[in-house]
């Protein structure tokens, strides 16, 4: 569902409409009676197994049960726990195979911690969620985050902290971790045979053999080291932070081989388009959700917002669940 006073909702009728005559089906958990008052063709399911029949008709809704006031453009904590409510039922959905893989729309993270959340962010507590279940044949567990465009992957190590305190808290145990995650997933979800990880720098042409930081050489070149001697391909040695250029990025990735980067510190060192996706990696299910500025209050209701980047969650969960074929080009 997401931020129910956001665009989530328009976003998620934007995507059916786009995708109701494929075969990347989807349902809603929601509250049904909303989203029949923005214009959508609703069908109440019961369960998810109902989606399928009715999905090129109408957009399938697993409704949340008890009704809240929803102010268009406004972040309420009142509707707090229907939004955690939803984030659950997909997960136990998903951990019961039930459903291929879980889809979030943005929600809004100050609201929530307004009204007692514990977590900074989707990713923490879908790792809380699902931290009893083991990882499929024993691989490293995340969440990682990863930041998937058409021609760049990017995973940051750290997530959802202030900037200053994202840098002071970087540690070699961290992106060896991530590394090693992102490498799994990329093997094991999404069919890469030979994963590649280029390890960009923290600080300005990566700390200028410590002229301008020494976190790269103290820090993250331990990290690729180490990487390295796991029998992970990360490049041998430092990047800047941009480290793919133009160029590289016009090469679309392929399944027998991609380029992930890994930012030093934070998820804004990326720059992804309107149909990047957010991707949690090292979790027993599929994740993914758009990779998006928020839950865009000041535009809610306008009908304008794009669901470019819905879609492309949509589309690649449905990949990595094995229901579709992959989303990159061969």
């Amino acid at each position: 569902m997401g931020e129910p006073g956001g665009i989530g909702g328009e976003l998620t009728i934007k995507a059916w409409r786009a995708l109701s005559s494929g075969d990347a089906a989807f349902f809603v958990i929601d509250d049904a009676t909303r989203l029949e008052a923005m214009g959508a063709p609703v069908e109440r399911i019961s369960s998810p197994a109902e989606a399928a029949k009715h999905f090129a008709r109408r957009l399938p809704v697993l409704d949340l049960g008890p009704k809240f006031a929803v102010k268009t453009g406004v972040a309420d904590k009142a509707s707090a726990p229907h939004v955690i409510a939803s984030i659950e039922r997909a997960v136990a959905l998903a951990l019961a195979g039930e459903a291929a893989g879980v889809v979030t729309n943005p929600i809004q993270k100050a609201s929530l911690i307004a009204a007692g959340f514990n977590f900074p962010g989707h990713t923490e507590f879908l790792g809380a969620l699902t931290e009893q279940t083991p990882m499929p044949g024993g691989r490293h567990r995340g969440p990682i985050m990863m930041l998937a465009g058409p021609e760049l992957r990017t995973v940051p190590v750290t997530v959802h902290e202030p900037l200053a305190r994202a840098a002071a808290g970087l540690t070699s145990d961290a992106i060896v971790h991530a590394g090693l995650v992102t490498a799994e997933a990329l093997q094991h979800d999404f069919d890469v045979a030979r994963p590649r990880l280029a390890i960009a720098g923290l600080n300005p042409h990566a700390g200028e053999g410590g002229a301008l930081g020494k976190e790269d050489g103290a820090i993250i070149a331990p990290a690729v080291e180490a990487l390295c001697k796991a029998g992970v391909d990360a490049g041998g040695g430092l990047r800047p932070p941009t480290p793919c250029s133009t160029k590289k990025r016009a090469r679309p990735m392929t399944r027998r081989s991609a380029c992930i980067t890994i930012c030093g510190a934070h998820p804004d060192q990326d720059d992804q388009l309107h149909d990047a996706v957010n991707v949690t990696l090292g979790l027993p299910i599929a994740r993914t959700s758009p990779d998006h500025a928020g839950t865009a209050l000041d535009i809610a209701g306008k009908n304008i917002a794009r669901a470019d980047s819905l879609i492309a969650a949509i589309k690649l969960a449905a990949e990595m669940a094995g229901l579709s074929a992959p989303l990159q080009n061969e």
